[in-house]
Order: structure tokens, then sequence, then C-alpha cells
């Protein structure tokens, strides 16, 4: 049985604790991690922290080529590792009462708390201290406005309890922060200027120059004071790579003394360096919403994210939790302002993953954003890609192979990841690329992206799986040997199933779309090229299993020593944390849906009976170690008729990180698999399917449920589904009159419909 790690109490709305667990703080500050799309950071401290924690802040966009370090260099390997670095801190605030630093790792705080509100992006902080000479009571405030997005805000109350004393601030711009990931211990920042201009204190700083040529970032990063609502002129000290505001106060008894700080943040992918402190100082000037105007605008401007984004549950504070902390930390993440950002796997919560894009985008988050935002907000996701499409012309290239190799890890197309069994062997993320054209179009039901752009990606990667399978003589054949499938835990090996179908169906796919839109595109493919591409469609191999009745995840698996997961000591997990690379590779185990993967896809190709009898082959094997995993399984349980498989998913996906499952949130949270709780809810215990351009739902409520429901947004019209014990209930809020297919029955939906909830004895 998983052993959980709970840090914070359960509530609807907010992640809370009254403990400062100094052992497991990075897991803490990983949880508290707050962003508003252009930046964001881990829950650090603003005071002084003298333990072990992990201090991070990120800006969107900003990162560094940090030169690949491997001991042995293989032709095509990238240059860089690209990350995301660790930018300014900002938030710092020393405080000395009665010239003793405030340092939580050597005090001992009572009454602490510490909070996240999820309805409106706030983390607060509070404790009292007592000393020989008083005891004050410390409150601390701040969030990363999504109103201004360049503006963060910080509260300091001190109230003096007991005694008397004065406090000292040293408010700090410090840019003396480094990666815990950094290859060769750099320090990514030069100081480029630093001072005051119109009573503000800034600090401009710039990437460290690269060998590679290409673009470093110029940030400016400034901030002012108040105290009691009253502007506040510090004096200004310079440190190394920093600026500190230093000022004290006398503190009254019961007269609580309350300090504002507010920054700006400015980076040259928006302004150029040399308009950047001119810029800074003007924005200062036109920031009228101070603290308490600002989080007003942050709270109406979170609830309305909410009124479209919120799944209620009723009857289970866990699942509610879970699915509200996902979605709170996927928005604050990504919102789909700037087409030239993409979502990394860990945001802006730590630095695991180099902050990169990954394949996780279009497999799991696209169909979640679709149904929760704007069409633009998926557009410019695809946009990210076709941007992206010489550089994934150059990817191939270097493989020596035609058409274009997405990469697995980048910032801004180039593959920048050397690990080669992972970076060059697992291609299927190419499929996964072109997948999400097809979803977009196939749920918005706008084909203008895909008769220009859309066809010009597909065609690039057609033509990369083109060049990249063999024909096998002996088998008549057409092959795709030395692949690492969605299951990491297995690489080089030849004919993974999903692999191979997905390059089908890409093939077939493009193919299709091109002779449909052949008069309405730039694309030119030759009758040539179509009829190969025709070939291996029709003869590649898909290896099955006639006996069991299952597809093969690849040729050699069903050799290996299969046994389930249950039959392993639970000291022994997870592997990834327990056993070798190479006894891992020889194993059964899986870490996350592949032959699974391709069901969830493509599901209406296959047969109920199919579903079933790959899922019980499969499932038993999987240890879900990768984030990725649960969601899939949950939505396949779900369609299964499987509920306590289809909710212990669920509960694995929206409390991945809340529960710490896999012993590494104090990395930093999972991203992009946080939509997974999100497409369990929807897609599995709802059944919402889209297959055809058809919409369809088949609700189930969990046993332990009392009720949930969520809207959509669904090509022009804005539905809210309502399940309960009794009822199903789908109301049109916005748009036209849609047909519906509900448990296999076609419904017009004009305004409301009841239809009765379907209870089947479930299959356990």
């Amino acid at each position: 049985m998983k052993q959980i790690k709970r840090l914070f109490q359960i509530d609807p709305w907010k992640i809370s604790t009254t403990t400062l667990d100094k052992e497991n703080l990075r897991l803490q500050e990983s949880l508290t991690s707050i962003g508003n799309g252009y930046m964001g950071m881990r829950g650090n401290f603003e005071e002084s922290y003298s333990g072990d924690h992990h201090q991070g802040t990120y800006l969107a966009g900003i990162w560094y080529p940090d030169k690949t370090r491997v001991g042995w260099w293989k032709n095509g390997y990238p240059e860089y590792f690209g990350k995301v670095i660790n930018a300014v801190n900002f938030i710092a605030m020393d405080l000395f009462i009665n010239d003793q630093l405030i340092d939580l790792a050597s005090l001992d705080p009572e009454d602490f708390y510490w909070e996240l509100n999820m309805k409106n992006g706030v983390l607060s902080r509070s404790f009292t201290i007592t000393t020989a000479s008083n005891k004050i009571r410390l409150s601390f405030e701040r969030f990363l406005s999504i109103v201004k997005s360049e503006a963060a805000y910080i509260r300091v109350t001190i109230e003096l309890l007991e005694g008397t004393g004065t406090v000292k601030v040293v408010s700090k711009l410090d840019g003396n922060v480094q990666n815990e990931d950094s290859n060769y211990d750099e320090h990514f920042w030069n100081q480029i200027d630093r001072g005051t201009a119109q009573e503000i204190g800034y600090l401009m700083t710039q990437t460290i120059p690269n060998p590679f040529g290409i673009e470093q970032f110029t940030v400016s990063t400034a901030m002012r004071h108040f105290i009691n609502g009253e502007r506040l002129l510090p004096t200004y000290e310079e440190g190394t790579l920093a600026l500190h505001a230093v000022f004290s106060k006398e503190l009254s008894l019961n007269e609580p003394l309350i300090i504002d700080k507010e920054v700006l943040v400015l980076t040259s992918r928006d302004v150029p360096e040399a308009q950047q402190i001119s810029q800074i100082t003007s924005d200062f000037q036109t920031l009228n919403a101070h603290f308490d105007k600002a989080k007003e605008e942050q709270t109406n401007a979170w609830a309305k994210r909410w009124e479209l984004a919120d799944v209620v549950i009723e009857g289970d504070d866990e699942a509610q939790q879970g699915i509200r902390f996902n979605l709170f930390q996927l928005f604050s993440t990504y919102y789909g302002e700037d087409e030239r950002l993409n979502i990394g796997p860990k945001g802006f919560t730590g630095e695991k993953y180099g902050g990169a894009t990954y394949w996780d985008t279009e497999a799991y988050a696209v169909p979640l954003y679709l149904a929760l935002a704007d069409p633009k907000v998926t557009k410019n996701l695809l946009k990210y890609r076709h941007n992206q499409l010489p550089q994934a012309i150059h990817n191939a290239q270097q493989q020596g192979l035609r058409g274009a190799l997405y990469p697995m890890v980048t910032f801004t197309g180039v593959e920048c990841h050397n690990e080669w069994e992972i970076t060059f062997e697992e291609i299927h993320r190419n499929g996964a690329i072109a997948y999400a054209i097809y979803n977009y179009t196939n749920y918005t039901g706008d084909t203008t992206y895909l008769k220009q752009e859309g066809l010009e990606v597909l065609t690039e990667i057609a033509r990369f799986w083109a060049d990249r399978v063999h024909f096998s003589k002996r088998h008549n054949k057409y092959m795709i040997h030395g692949v690492t499938g969605p299951n990491e835990y297995e690489n080089n090996i030849n004919n993974n199933w999903y692999t191979n179908t997905i390059a089908t169906w890409v093939l077939r796919y493009t193919r299709e779309n091109y002779l449909a839109f052949k008069e309405e595109t730039t694309v030119e493919i030759s009758d040539e090229e179509l009829a190969k591409w025709a070939d291996i469609t029709e003869n590649m191999y898909l290896p099955v299993d006639e006996e069991l009745g299952i597809f093969v995840q690849h040729d050699t698996f069903l050799d290996k020593d299969l046994k389930p997961v249950s039959e392993l000591p639970a000291n022994e997990l997870p592997l990834n944390q327990k056993w070798s690379w190479d006894k891992i590779l020889r194993s059964c185990f899986i870490k996350q849906a592949d032959v699974l993967q391709g069901i969830y896809f493509f599901n209406d190709s296959f047969t109920k009976e199919e579903k079933q009898r790959n899922f019980d082959f499969y499932e038993p094997m999987t240890v879900h170690e990768s984030s990725l995993s649960p969601s899939i399984h949950a939505i396949l349980a779900a369609e299964l008729g499987m509920e306590e498989k289809a909710v212990e998913m669920y509960q694995r996906t929206a409390r991945l990180d809340l529960d710490n499952y896999n012993n590494d949130t104090e990395d930093g949270l999972h991203i992009t698999s946080m939509t997974g709780s999100w497409l369990a809810i929807v897609q599995g215990f709802a059944q919402m399917k889209t297959a055809h351009e058809e919409l369809s739902f088949a609700p189930f409520l969990p046993k332990t449920w009392q009720a949930y429901s969520f809207h959509i947004n669904y090509r022009g019209r804005l539905i809210f589904v309502s399940v309960s014990n009794e009822q199903v209930t789908f109301s049109l809020l916005n748009g036209e009159t849609l047909s519906l297919t509900i448990y296999g029955n076609t419904e017009e939906l004009a305004d409301h419909l009841e239809i009765p909830l379907r209870k089947e004895e479930a299959n356990v």
C-alpha cells in the first residue's frame, strides 16, 4: 500500500498547515508555489531562512543553454541542455527585531500558520516569536498579479504583543541565485545596472554570454515600499549583484506595523534593454492599485477563471481539494496569453526537466484547454509548434532523416536534451504534435488552421515517419526499430506497438487531409510520396498476440518474466528510486500507459473486448511512476465499468503532489500531468467523447461522491453538466441548440435536459 505524505490539511478551497516541517520544507515549498503565467516562484519565505530549502523564482521564456555534459560524445548529441534559470529573488526581506535576525531555521515559532488560497492565489503565513525582551506576531501575504502580470505584491505585518522592540528591515533585490541543476555550477547572471530612479530601487541583470550565439536576456526588477499606507523612502545600499532598501521603525504595543513591498519585473522578451528603466518607472507611476485594491482585483480576476473552470465535487473534500489545486496550478502556469510560450512539466515550481516544453502539452493539456478556455488558447499552443517547424526539420537532419522531428525538450524548437535513449529514441512524441492538430480540428470544427499551418506541420512529421521506418523483407512489413515507447522503463526496443500505431495514423491522417484540402493549401506533396505513405499505412507491422488477444507492447515484451506489481515488496517501490536502471529495463514493469495510451487516443478504433483484454493484461504490471499514467487508466477503467480502479486512479492523479505519491514533489509540482484529474472526471467518470465531431456522454457517479458538476466550451456553446445520484442534467448556458449522444441515445439540447443516471453493476 502506498504510504502517502500529507503535509497540508484537507479543505475545498485552500491548502493550509499549522506545522513548519523543517525536514520536508522543500516539499512544502513546492506545494505553496504561485505564478501568473509571466513569472512564478516556490513557496519560499520572505524573511531569511538558513536551513535546507530550494530558493526558486522563474520567469517565463527566460532560459540559458547550459553546455552539454557527457563523458562520451556521440554524433547527433545536442550541444546544450536548455534550462529555465533561477531569477532575482525579489521577495527577500531580512527582518531584525532588536537586532535579532528572524530565522525560523534557528527559532521555534508559536501559532504557526501557512495557507495557499486557491480562490485568489494569495499565499499567507503567520507566527509568533517570544524573546527575552518581547513577544512579536509576524504575518506575511503575497501574490503575483494576473491583472498586471509584471507586478508582485508582498505585505508584512508586525505586531508587538509584549515588551518593547525596534524592527530593522533589509528589503532586497538579490541576484545572487543559482540553479541547483547547473551542469558546471555556473552563476547565470551578470549585473548591468542598479540604482534608484524616481524613488524606486532597481536592479538590471543579464544572462551570461553563451558559446552558441543564442540570445542573452536582460531583466530589470524594481521595488518600492509603503508603511501603513504611506510612501516610504528607504536608504538604498548596493551589494554584490544586489540592491538593498534599509529602514527601521520603533514598534508600539498592539499597533500593527504594515509594510508593503511592490515589485515590477520587465524582461527583454517584451521591452528592449535600453527602455527598461524608463518603462518600469513609468509603470510604477501608473500602478495605482496598491496592495488592498490589487488584492481585490486579483480575487475578481480569479473568480472569472473559476466561473468556467471549477469542478464541484460533493461528498469528498479530498477529491475536491485535489482537482482545484491542480486547476489552480495549471492556470498559474499558463493561460494562453502568449503564443511564444508553452507549458513546462514543472512550471514555475522547480528546475527538474529544465523548465522546458515536452510532448505532455499536446497529449494531456490540449483537451483541457479546449474545453476550459477560448479556442485561441489552444491555437496558440499549436502555433508554438508551427513557429518552430524549421528547428524540428533541423533536429531530423541531425539524425540523418527527412522531415521534422519535434524535440523532446526545448525552448526554441532545437532539441536540448542529452539523454540518448529518451531524446533520440522516444520519437513517438512526434505523433502527439500531430494528434493535437486533429484534436483541435475535431473539437472546434475549425479547419482553417489544418488547411494551412497544420498541414505544413503534418507533412513534415509524415515525411519523418516515412524515412524512419524500414522494410523487412523477411516479414514483408514496415517496421520501426530502436525506439523508446511511452513506457520509459524500456529502451532501444523494436516495433513498439504505440509508436508504430501513431506513425501509421499520422501518415493516413496527413494524406487524407492533403487530398481533401489540396486546392486550399500551399503544401505540395508528390504522388510518389502519397503512394509511399499509403503503402506504409497498409503494411505497417503491429505486433499482436492472437492467443492472449492483446496488442504486444513490443517485439520481445512477452519473453519477459511477466508478473503483477502486487508481487513486489512495498519497500521496493518506487522502482526508479530503489532499483538499478539495468534491473528496471529487464523487468516487465511499466512506468506509464503505453499500449493503453494508443487505445486512449484512438478509442473508437477498438472494441470494448479489445480494450478490456489489454487493460486487464497491462495495468497490473504498471507501477504508475510517471505522473502522466493514472489519468489514462482512470479514463479507460471508467469506460469499462471498473469503478473501483477508476476512482483509485483519479485519487492518484488528483492528489499526486498533495500526497507526494511518487516521493519526488520536493523537486517541483507535476504541472502538465495535473490536467489528468480533470480528464479523469470529464472524459472518465462523465465519459465525454468527441470522436467523429460528435459530442457524447455516458456518466456514472462514484459511490463515495454525492454529486459532481463542470462546464465545457464546445463549438461556441457553453454547457453545464451536473451528475447526481438520480439524474444527469445538461444546461445550455450559451449558444445554439446542439445534438448530444447520451448513453447511446440522441438528444437535442436547446435549454435544459434531465436524464436518469444509469446505474450498472460495476465491473470490479
